[in-house]
């Protein structure tokens, strides 16, 4: 008895002659307006939002605290966003951000449970501007003219100072006080370090440290909500102004360093006229990615970048492919014109292509769907990545090979008879 097997089912039918290349001028117009809206939405969002996308800390600077809500006898408070802002206001404070946030903690009998409080988002670093900060070091030199001050200047919420002779911690907590600020309490380490002067020098190096941002956050909230909430902080992050800059400016080099070394590799592995095609296709790829962001509006942070580097990665991936079954195919199809060639591997390699494609696209899907902050944060760059580097790979980087291979690489036009 013979037995009967069933054909796979196939997405795309093996050998098919779609014409990719026919319409490649369709794809190339499309791609140039959508490129163009992404790149203008990008100033859309400069003058009417203040900024070109949604940067976290990560990249402008400032603090980030997740704050947690009790009872007095220790069960979790209700607490409304609204209810945060307008405490926030109260106090004058502004550029802040306010949402939800949840975290796994552990319970009671040692099992993880899920807790939830607020993430306070506001462009300040430090508790201490620098222009108060310079007031206050003025006024201490001032003050402390006996023993004689050397320097003292501000980083962050700490004041460092230079001194001919030791000070009085209490003496300073009385002089801080009167800044309203309050002065956290040295440790028996930091006594003993700030009693004796610096061999050589017979100069004091002192700290003078006040209660930070959230300290300050902590108690506005607090005086808020009433004496029957408590306010725990959770978690502090911070990023200064200007090291979010550099980070900022070295997540973009590292996006045209990862494209140089792309364009150099397929240069080798192939020859030179795959590389630009490619390296068209990645840019294609990373300017939709931003596009997207900045028209949702959502967070730019390191991740991002992350993620676009992770599609670029994809996307050169796909590309390397074709062009592998395109090389093959000239060997092989060597009757028939380049543009013919590149079609038939484009088909040849389709169902590949989509199916790769969609593994991944459902996997980050899921985790944009069902994950949390930056977990959803890759998954969404991702997704978007999925869908436009396949698109480039057939409709960008395999067109651009043909437009420098007919320019360059098909020989001299056959002469009139």
């Amino acid at each position: 008895m013979s037995e009967t097997h069933k054909p796979f089912r196939e997405l795309v039918k093996p050998n098919g002659n779609f014409e990719f290349i026919e319409k490649r001028k369709t794809w190339a117009m499309v791609s140039l307006i959508v490129v163009l809206g992404c790149i203008a939405m990008l100033f859309v969002n400069k003058s009417t939002r203040g900024d070109y996308l949604n940067w976290t800390i990560d990249f402008k600077g400032g603090t980030e605290l997740i704050l947690a809500f009790e009872n007095q006898d220790g069960t979790p408070h209700p607490v409304d966003a609204a209810m945060i802002r307008g405490a926030l206001n109260d106090a004058g404070k502004s550029g802040f951000a306010v949402s939800n946030f949840a975290w796994k903690t552990e319970g009671p009998d040692g099992r993880a449970i899920e807790a939830s409080g607020m993430l306070v988002r506001t462009p300040e670093f430090g508790a201490v501007k620098k222009e108060e900060g310079r007031a206050i070091a003025a006024d201490f030199v001032s003050t402390f003219a006996d023993p004689g001050i050397l320097k003292a200047s501000w980083s962050g919420d700490r004041m460092f100072v230079r001194a001919a002779g030791a000070i009085d911690w209490e003496a300073a907590r009385d002089f801080f006080h009167k800044h309203n600020k309050t002065l956290r309490e040295w440790s028996p380490e930091n006594i003993e370090e700030f009693s004796v002067p610096s061999e050589g020098t017979e100069e004091y190096n002192l700290q003078f440290s006040v209660a930070g941002l959230d300290a300050q956050y902590q108690e506005l909230i607090a005086k808020a909500l009433g004496d029957d909430v408590v306010v725990k902080i959770q978690n502090v992050y911070g990023v200064g102004a200007r090291a979010g800059e550099k980070l900022r400016n070295d997540g973009i080099k590292s996006l045209f360093y990862v494209m140089a070394l792309i364009m150099l590799y397929l240069a080798f592995r192939f020859d030179v006229r795959y590389a630009p095609g490619a390296v068209v296709a990645l840019l294609h790829d990373a300017i939709l990615v931003i596009g997207v962001f900045a028209v949702t509006w959502q967070e730019v942070s390191l991740t991002t970048v992350a993620a676009l580097l992770t599609v670029i990665g994809y996307s050169v991936n796909d590309s390397v492919v074709i062009f592998d079954r395109i090389r093959e195919n000239v060997v092989r199809l060597k009757d028939k014109k380049f543009g013919r060639v590149i079609n038939i591997s484009l088909n040849e390699t389709m169902a590949r292509t989509l199916l790769t494609s969609i593994t991944l696209f459902v996997v980050t899907l899921m985790m944009n769907l069902l994950g949390t902050g930056l977990v959803r944060n890759f998954a969404f760059a991702m997704n978007i990545g999925v869908v436009v580097g396949v698109y480039s790979s057939v409709f960008i980087a395999s067109p651009v090979a043909l437009a420098i291979h007919n320019r360059w690489f098909s020989g001299p036009p056959p002469k009139k008879k």
